[in-house]
């Protein structure tokens, strides 16, 4: 039984006692070992307190669920910062994905919150899923210009480049992807909520 101050702990033992032992005990350690790192990171990025108090647990989440599979390649804290990155990421292109789809009245659709209680998590399950159905349905050209420009953020001149399309040809592809994906919005059940 380990009776050491919690902050004494090294990131070895931590990860091992969660894998071998008190997995509770060891969760707390690390959480608050690495809270304010992970917290002030994920500020920086969102620049919202309830949006980094939201991205830190949901990192920790995920840091937990994987601890096991840590190679130890590089540091825990770069570890950390990586799955914060990748969580802050999603948070942001879920904001700039809302502010695309408007209502006639201007308002924005709703997304499941990123608190995630239950019903939450299977409400945002099933947009995604939904949304995937709406992009298949787009030409070829405009699903994959939509995907690269939204989803990755890539330049129309580095599109350009990997699929060899003019400039002019991706524009007008993306501005008829988002006419259709907004019309396939307006008419799902998630603007009728």
């Amino acid at each position: 039984m380990h009776t050491m101050a919690l902050p004494q702990q090294t990131d070895q033992e931590i990860i091992h006692e969660y894998c071998n032992g008190d997995q509770n005990r060891a969760a707390t350690v690390f959480v608050r070992k690495y809270q304010k790192f992970v917290y002030s990171v994920a500020l920086r990025y969102l620049r919202s307190h309830d949006d980094a108090d939201d991205a830190s647990q949901e990192v920790f989440i995920n840091a937990l669920r994987n601890v096991h599979s840590f190679r130890g390649e590089s540091t825990i804290q770069t570890w950390l910062y990586r799955i914060t990155i990748n969580v802050c990421t999603s948070i942001s292109r879920k904001r700039k994905f809302v502010s695309f789809f408007k209502r006639d009245d201007g308002s924005e659709i709703e997304l499941a919150s990123d608190v995630y209680t239950p019903q939450q998590q299977f409400e945002n399950k099933d947009f995604e899923k939904n949304f995937h159905k709406m992009l298949a349905q787009l030409p070829d050209k405009q699903r994959e210009t939509f995907i690269l420009r939204y989803f990755d953020e890539l330049s129309y001149e580095e599109i350009s480049q990997m699929i060899g399309t003019s400039v002019g040809g991706l524009k007008a592809n993306y501005f008829q992807a988002v006419q259709k994906l907004a019309k396939l919005l307006k008419n799902s059940e998630y603007m009728k909520q």
